[in-house]
């Protein structure tokens, strides 16, 4: 039976669950006190390698690793990711870390707080500023979302090694075609409303996205108001929030291996930032965006606030697929079913900012 490695970065630390067979045992908190915002399982080397990004308040930020699957912790010498002297900035939280797919396989990229794009070459030892998107002409311009002013996800194709898409609240999504030597805002039909002009070039609220199993140049996007598809890897935007009961949100996660099947949880609305409909569901679509059905069964029935933050949706690799979430009120759920039933495996943890997941063994 395959081995299921669970990963859950919280407000007050970083806890570690397995799962064999239908049973689940979890430990932590490791790094308590500290928020995990980032982490990462990097399955491409010889052991899988567990990446967290934690944010001390007596210490600040760094970033860890582990290749015993959490039993033990490394923080380098000196910090992984750091800003260059000349930028005038410093390092406020890591809230992405992304093994990238395809090419070299240590490469990992990290999103930051100032918004920033940093690039590893030793499996996320130690990251490099990407300069051009730090000094993208539009830069000036972006402005801090209710979250701050951050590169929060980051997408890679297998495909092409030099294709690096990235989300940054609140300036938009942003394509290199160049291994990060330029950048394009790439936001046409993603709303911002919230802006006297709607519809930008750049300077959308995106929450997160998600690239589709199937087509890799057909990615998943949750705005602040609006679920959105690209067919063309983020050059053009299409609505597809019709059928949900809120296209308010933070979450999408893809289907590992099933083509056009995504999962994005509902929130009521940003100054409502509750259940759509006080209801615990996670909504998948399995035709690409054209219809949603809302999955509830083994979920709770009654009145629900927990809000399920950008990263604490996520699949595994298996088959059937594993899905997750936690939310806001230290609630984890997991379904061994591609979402069609859920089971409680956490309560009253810290509040969840990410889930990771990965089949291990």
């Amino acid at each position: 039976m395959s081995e299921v490695l669970l990963v859950v970065g919280t407000r007050k630390g970083l806890f570690t669950g397995s799962r064999r067979g239908g049973r689940w045992e979890l430990s932590g908190p490791h790094f308590p006190a500290q928020a995990v915002y980032a982490a990462a399982i990097d399955t491409r080397g010889p052991v899988p390698r567990l990446l967290a990004g934690c944010d001390s308040p007596h210490w600040g930020p760094s970033v860890f690793h582990s290749d015993d699957l959490g039993a033990s912790w490394v923080e380098p010498d000196r910090p992984a990711v750091a800003f260059p002297q000349d930028t005038g900035a410093s390092l406020e939280r890591v809230w992405q870390l992304h093994p990238a797919t395809g090419g070299d396989p240590s490469v990992v990229y990290a999103g930051t707080e100032p918004a920033a794009l940093f690039r590893s070459a030793d499996r996320g030892e130690s990251f490099e500023l990407v300069r051009p998107l730090w000094e993208h002409p539009t830069r000036s311009r972006w402005e801090p979302g209710g979250g701050g002013e951050a590169v929060h996800t980051v997408v890679t194709d297998r495909r092409d090694p030099s294709a690096v898409t990235v989300a940054v609240s609140t300036a938009g999504v942003f394509r290199s075609r160049d291994g990060g030597a330029s950048w394009d805002p790439s936001n046409d039909g993603v709303s911002a409303v919230f802006l006297p002009d709607p519809h930008p070039e750049f300077g959308q609220c995106v929450h997160k996205i998600a690239q589709d199993a199937g087509d890799l140049d057909r990615l998943y996007l949750q705005n602040h108001w609006g679920v959105y598809r690209s067919d063309d890897a983020g050059g053009h935007w299409t609505d597809i929030g019709a059928g949900l009961p809120s296209d308010f949100g933070f979450a999408v996660a893809a289907h590992p291996h099933r083509p056009d099947t995504a999962y994005v949880f509902p929130i009521t609305a940003d100054g409502d930032r509750v259940p759509a409909d006080r209801r615990c569901r996670v909504f998948r679509t399995s035709d690409a965006g054209a219809s949603w059905e809302g999955l509830s069964a083994g979920l709770p029935d009654g009145d629900h606030f927990g809000t399920v933050l950008r990263d604490a949706l996520r699949t595994d690799d298996a088959d059937p697929a594993g899905v997750y979430f936690g939310n806001r009120n230290g609630e984890l759920y997991a379904s061994a079913d591609d979402g069609d039933s859920w089971r409680q495996i956490a309560a009253h943890l810290p509040d969840v900012l990410c889930v990771r997941a990965a089949v291990v063994g």
